[in-house]
């Protein structure tokens, strides 16, 4: 059964209770709408497509759209979006996916490696690089969400890779908490990784991948990149060389 609510809600990684008091309503109320999928209260049918970016048929029909943006930050018009669908350069889409598809290959299999740990990987692989290297790595755009930096196009361009039969959705439990995990159905190609971006990559998994997602979180939550970016705003990548003793990777000359 479609639920259009939890495709939103997850896409834009907001927790039940997160959504409902952006809605202003209780948790409860939002629970059952999200069970349902039917919401009959016009006002709210309009606070949530103002909030997803979406025609209100989407959630009186509990559809999912057609054409939605996976710019979670942006709000462009119909006519924007189908030159915006992704924000980052279209030689970096495929430098995104053999990375991802190497860290699956890597350390998918470890039972924390769910989707909120990937994304604080991807994060300081990219962070990370650019403060040591002042150059980009795969040149992701990340938004600072509760739990984190989350990449905007992520959703997107993993779709994509399931459509092209890369890699498998599958969900699971860890301590009985549903998590989202990503089986790897190709080979990653690292004709297109340096052997300085390949060391990188090596050297970040063997030291964050082994941290629960809680873990991961908080880390991130002591990262200056993060404290100084505005909710759901894009995490500026120069702003890395303010970071404090917590996070730099880097060792500066006095």
């Amino acid at each position: 059964m479609t639920n259009v609510l939890k495709y939103l809600r997850e896409l834009n990684n907001y927790s039940q209770e997160e959504l409902a008091e952006k809605l202003d309503i209780t948790r409860q109320s939002y629970i059952k709408y999200e069970k349902t999928g039917i919401v009959n209260d016009v006002a709210l049918v309009k606070k949530i497509a103002e909030l997803f970016d979406v025609d209100y048929s989407c959630i009186i029909e509990n559809k999912i759209p057609k054409e939605y943006s996976y710019n979670v930050i942006g709000k462009e018009s119909k006519a924007e979006e189908s030159d915006m669908r992704i924000n980052i350069p279209i030689n970096n889409i495929e430098k995104f996916k053999q990375v991802f598809l190497y860290i699956l290959n890597k350390v998918g299999a470890k039972p924390n490696i769910g989707q909120t740990v990937l994304y604080k990987l991807l994060y300081f692989i990219d962070f990370d690089y650019y403060e040591l290297f002042e150059e980009q790595l795969m040149g992701l755009k990340y938004i600072k969400n509760t739990y984190g930096p989350t990449p905007v196009d992520f959703a997107k361009i993993v779709k994509e890779m399931e459509n092209d039969n890369e890699i498998e959705e599958v969900r699971t439990k860890y301590f009985d908490k549903e998590m989202t995990k990503y089986l790897p159905l190709v080979e990653s190609d690292l004709t297109c990784l340096s052997a300085r971006e390949l060391e990188h990559i090596n050297k970040t998994l063997a030291r964050l991948s082994d941290k629960t997602a809680t873990e991961l979180s908080e880390y991130s939550h002591k990262d200056i990149p993060w404290i100084g970016t505005e909710y759901k705003e894009i995490i500026d990548y120069d702003s890395v060389f303010y970071r404090n003793e917590a996070t730099s990777v880097r060792e500066y000359d006095d």
